[in-house]
């Protein structure tokens, strides 16, 4: 497992640092693991994208440290979305999962995700890789840290910086150029860029 101080560092320097981890989940119908191929970073009051803009409020404590908690909210009425939180305790920032590798409990994987086309669809897309991993706002504030956590982060093989690409974050409806999205080349799980605009109301952020 990651130490809180290997993740207590800027967001964006810790989306690559989850680039290749793994993060595991145990439900009732057992356990699954997906290796992270593609991240987006998230700062606080200096990042219009972010949930903590504004401030903190009961929806977004979590992101406020300390560092290796899950934050996982619910958007656009319909999905979860789940974030690694980093930075220094009381400092705001986290990193949202977009899509990973199942790497164990494939069997569980396909009961969950019958309509998956491929191995590269299984966990592809925020909302997707957290149905898979079945997080909700239970894990909300989960530390990722403790063994006993249902949610658990592990360290993975290190991804070497040349095969690391990044590009804006995907569907927001602010700081939309902000190269903070990174991911893992040449992997068939990264899920599709789609650019935001001002008629997104809302976005897909930490």
């Amino acid at each position: 497992m990651f130490t809180r101080d290997e993740l207590s560092v800027d967001p964006v320097d810790l989306a690559k640092i989850l680039l290749g981890s793994v993060i595991e989940a145990t439900g009732p119908d057992g356990t699954v693991a997906v290796r992270l191929v593609e991240v987006e970073a998230y700062r606080g009051q200096d990042d219009p994208a972010s949930h903590c803009y504004r401030g903190k409020t009961p929806r977004n404590a979590v992101m406020f440290g300390p560092a290796g908690f899950l934050y996982v909210y619910f958007v656009y009425g319909m999905h979860f979305c789940a974030n690694i939180v980093g930075t220094e305790d009381g400092v705001p920032g986290a990193v949202l999962l977009r899509a990973g590798e199942v790497v164990s409990g494939l069997d569980v994987v396909r009961k969950r995700r019958p309509s998956a086309r491929g191995p590269a669809e299984l966990a592809k897309g925020p909302a997707i890789l957290t149905s898979v991993l079945r997080l909700d706002k239970a894990q909300d504030g989960a530390d990722l840290l403790s063994s006993s956590s249902s949610v658990r982060l592990y360290t993975g093989d290190e991804v070497p910086a040349s095969e690391i690409r990044s590009g804006p974050r995907v569907g927001v409806a602010m700081a939309m150029d902000t190269p903070w999205r990174f991911w893992i080349d040449g992997s068939p799980a990264v899920s599709t860029y789609r650019r935001g605009g001002k008629r997104r109301t809302r976005s897909i952020s930490a």
